[in-house]
């Protein structure tokens, strides 16, 4: 019997990434932009802040009159120093201090507000007793508590580069005064399942029968992803009702993902399916588990991916090709986050020939396998933080090894 071909995944993960991204983009208000990929690389379009301000609640003081010391309370004022000013304004957030400190006088100051002109320090208001328009100081401040012009950030320079925005990204956008940016167009994601055994939600179980959980996943999947889904519903095994709902999916959408029908049954109709739709096949087995039988195949500039029956291969396989897929069409690159662990007791296996992800939980830094009993074990994944990556030709993790786990 020849040797099976499957292709090694991370060669599949090339190949999806080589693909021409598309390059669309439209421009949109802030707040609809939480969880779309930026399109276009940001810059400051002011210095941040805009003007020296004062870091804490206190009284600003003219440049080196202000007592310094070491430890708060350990020094009397040093020589040529003041601990008394008069008081000759207050000064609150978003006012504009109407005069320039003269020696021996301050102003009282809030957290934020513009520092005055002769101004080059704030003593906190907790180091100072205030009586009758005087401020005593009754501790040396150690520090400036100035945040100057520009501190933080200058005019011009990069903030942002295309990713998938985040609420703190919304929140620098807005203070650099930008109402609206360009993100990427998502791709129209068309999901199929496929199965004459499936019942959705709602329905009632009939003998023989089994709840459709890939469609609501996928959708949810394609949905976190930040983009647009169509779903085709339960495509039953006969071939015409496939033929159907793929032309269908193919006029209306720039992705289409099947579940189902991908293995080498005499049901398994998605191969031949796709083929006679003039889509040509770039790849059909990996060398991976779960998820060997995946598919990927391109028509012109739509893509097809089918992917297998089974729920938690289902799962895998978008987070590890089709999530990569769906962000390139987008401009950029997926990069899963990971985190750093010690395994905690040891994974064996007794089959080596693929890369296998394995659901595990985090606790305390450790890395904890869970009991796992194959591919259809969608539960597992409630218990689940992320996976874990075991080599091709790795039969067992020992305990303690330290690894990388892919959050989920």
């Amino acid at each position: 019997m020849a040797q099976e071909i499957m292709l090694d995944p991370d060669q599949a993960l090339d190949l999806l990434e080589r693909l021409p991204p598309r390059g669309l983009a439209e421009r949109r208000p802030l707040l609809e932009c939480l969880g779309r990929v930026l399109a276009e690389e940001v810059r400051s379009t002011v210095d941040s802040p805009p003007f020296a301000k004062a870091a804490m609640d206190g009284y600003a003081v003219p440049a080196g009159e202000a007592p310094a010391g070491g430890t708060p309370g350990s020094e009397a004022p040093g020589a040529g120093a003041l601990d008394t000013y008069r008081l000759v304004e207050t000064i609150a957030a978003g006012d504009i201090p109407r005069r320039t400190l003269q020696a021996g006088e301050c102003a009282k100051i809030m957290t934020g507000a513009m520092l005055p002109v002769g101004a080059d320090k704030v003593i906190r208001v907790e180091y100072t007793e205030e009586a009758d328009g005087t401020v005593r100081v009754t501790t040396p401040e150690p520090h400036r508590n100035i945040i100057e012009r520009g501190e933080n950030l200058k005019a011009g320079e990069p903030v942002l580069a295309p990713r998938v925005l985040r609420p703190q990204d919304i929140g620098i956008l807005a203070s650099l005064g930008l109402p609206s940016v360009r993100v990427a167009l998502p791709p129209q994601v068309g999901i199929i399942t496929t199965g004459s055994e499936l019942a959705n939600p709602g329905e009632e179980l009939r003998p023989g029968a089994i709840y459709n959980s890939n469609g609501w996943q996928l959708c949810a999947q394609v949905q976190q992803a930040g983009c647009p889904y169509s779903y085709y519903g339960v495509v039953p095994d006969d071939p015409d009702a496939l033929a159907e709902a793929l032309s269908r999916s193919l006029e209306e959408c720039d992705v289409v993902i099947l579940s189902g029908g991908v293995s080498m049954g005499d049901l398994d109709f998605v191969p031949r399916i796709i083929r006679q739709a003039g889509a040509r096949i770039h790849f059909h087995k990996l060398a991976i588990k779960p998820g060997k039988p995946t598919l990927f195949a391109q028509k012109a500039e739509k893509y097809l991916l089918g992917l297998p029956g089974n729920p938690v291969s289902t799962f895998v396989i978008f987070e590890v090709f089709v999530k990569s897929l769906l962000y390139h069409w987008m401009g950029i690159a997926h990069r899963p986050v990971t985190v750093r662990a010690r395994l905690e007791g040891s994974l064996r296996r007794r089959d080596a020939e693929r890369l296998e992800y394995r659901p595990v939980r985090l606790q305390d830094g450790a890395a904890r396998p869970l009991s796992y009993h194959g591919s259809s074990h969608l539960n597992v994944l409630a218990g689940a933080d992320g996976l874990v990556r075991i080599e091709r030709g790795q039969k067992e993790l020992e305990e303690g090894t330290e690894l990388d786990v892919r959050l989920i």
